[in-house]
């Protein structure tokens, strides 16, 4: 693999006011000197107007990669009006931080259930070199990785968690599934010198034909597991309100009239609007 190093270059500026005595200078020569000596200032003047080809701007946050008949020189990251052999060519590569999100992708989860998901992307390149060498065009590269990462990741954990499954979920477990998302995408693009900041999920549904049925479902889930809570915590009430009974004396009561109570007691706490009818005479 190309891997990036400093380029042999050096500051425009020293530069330009070199060049443009050397010019006045050959100009000059060619206009006043003996015709022997004119051919030799105006060889100075074609080297140096062939000089002035090797100007180039580096803005801040740019990388400018320069190569020589195809070979890697190097990368210039020095800001300003920089100068190299004229005869380099100069590609710009931004070392900015950008995000890109992805479309929302129509995918099944690992329970087979058809969702929407989509992602953005915060991303930036910490090695030119790999950026323009190792691939053909790195900001598409990293947009077909990104979304394969992103479908790869969708398929490989359910939607929610079910009750009989303790594996993470894409819409329980958002910040776990985010850190395997930029690790995965991460690793897809180790090979074109990009570097993840972030990758966040920023939609995530079932898809419109199954999406009603899924809303039901989720709200039975939620009154089933609703009603499990009161129910235990009708049975503390109940064995609670027994044992202080029997331990204070308040009333004797064989095993039916605890029964009768238990039952009523319950119906009370586990219904939503119930009258219990409450015996105050004897069971026989």
């Amino acid at each position: 693999m190309t891997h990036e190093f400093k380029a042999s270059s050096g500051s425009g500026y020293v530069l330009l006011l070199v060049l443009l005595l050397a010019q006045a200078g050959s100009i000059a020569g060619v206009i006043f000197f003996a015709p022997v000596l004119k051919i030799l200032f105006g060889l100075i003047a074609v080297v140096v107007f062939i000089c002035w080809f090797g100007f180039y701007m580096v803005h801040p946050n740019q990388g400018k990669v320069l190569q020589l008949f195809g070979r890697y020189a190097g990368t210039d990251r020095e800001n300003g009006l920089r100068w190299a052999n004229p005869l380099y060519a100069k590609k710009s590569v931004s070392l900015r931080v950008r995000n890109f999100e992805s479309g929302r992708l129509k995918v099944n989860d690992a329970n087979g259930n058809p969702i929407e998901i989509a992602a953005v992307i915060v991303w930036r390149v910490v090695d030119t070199a790999e950026a323009v060498f190792e691939v053909d065009d790195y900001e598409n590269y990293v947009t077909i990785q990104s979304e394969a990462a992103l479908r790869n990741l969708a398929t490989s954990y359910p939607y929610e968690h079910d009750a009989e499954d303790d594996r993470l979920s894409l819409r329980s477990d958002s910040n776990t599934i985010s850190q395997k998302l930029r690790d995965e995408v991460q690793d897809r693009l180790q090979k074109a010198g990009v570097d993840v900041l972030e990758a966040r999920l920023s939609h995530l549904a079932y898809s419109p034909e199954i999406a009603q049925a899924m809303l039901q479902r989720q709200q039975a889930s939620a009154v089933l597991a609703a009603r499990r809570i009161i129910v235990q915590g009708a049975v503390g009430m109940v064995s609670d309100a027994l044992e202080q009974l029997s331990t204070q004396g308040v009333i004797e009561m064989d095993a039916e009239r605890k029964a009768a109570m238990v039952s009523n007691l319950l119906v009370v706490l586990c219904g939503d609007q119930v009258k219990p009818v409450i015996n105050a005479g004897s069971l026989y």
